[in-house]
C-alpha cells in the first residue's frame, strides 16, 4: 500500500456496502491516533432470502419464443443504498464546514460507489483514496496499516 500522509484532523471513511466508520486522526501524521466520530452499519441478506419472485418473462414480438429477465439483485442494491447514504452524511457534514479533509477506504467497488454520490464540493476535500477492505479490523489494526 503507498504511504497517506494523514495529517491532524484528517476525517477517514472506512466502508464497504455495509458498514462503515468514520474517523478522526486526533494524532499527527506521524503517529496516528484515530478515534471515531460515527459508525454505521446494516444487515443485508442474500438475494435469495430478501425476495422469492421468480424473474419476469418477455414475450418476442414475433413467434412464440420467451426468454426471463434479469433477476434484480437485492443484496448489492441494499449495498449501493448503503454507500449513497454514507456519501450524503459526509457531503452534509462538509457543507457545514465540519469536514475539511477526508481520505476514502474502501474495496474498489465501494469506493467506486462512494465517489460517484460526493458532490463536488465533498470530492474536493478528498485527499486520497486507498482501495482497501479494512471495515473489518480493529482502529488500531487500521493505525497500523496505514502507518505502514
Amino acid at each position: 500500500m503507498e504511504h497517506v500522509k494523514i495529517p491532524r484532523n484528517t476525517w477517514l471513511v472506512v466502508c464497504d456496502g455495509a458498514k462503515a466508520l468514520v474517523l478522526r486522526n486526533d494524532g499527527d501524521a506521524e503517529l496516528l491516533n484515530l478515534i471515531p466520530v460515527n459508525v454505521r452499519f446494516e444487515v443485508h441478506p442474500p438475494t435469495r432470502e430478501q425476495g422469492s419472485d421468480r424473474p419476469g418473462r418477455v414475450y418476442q414480438s414475433q413467434g412464440t419464443a420467451r426468454s426471463a429477465m434479469e433477476e434484480t439483485d437485492r443484496h448489492s442494491e441494499a449495498e449501493r443504498t448503503f454507500i449513497a447514504k454514507v456519501a450524503e452524511w459526509l457531503n452534509s457534514h462538509v457543507q457545514d464546514n465540519t469536514i475539511k479533509q477526508l481520505i476514502l477506504i474502501a474495496p474498489p467497488k465501494a469506493l467506486g460507489t462512494l465517489r460517484e454520490h460526493l458532490l463536488p464540493l465533498a470530492r474536493a476535500t478528498v485527499s486520497a483514496e486507498i482501495a482497501k477492505d479494512l471495515v473489518k479490523l480493529p482502529i488500531p489494526e487500521i493505525e497500523k496499516h496505514l502507518a505502514a
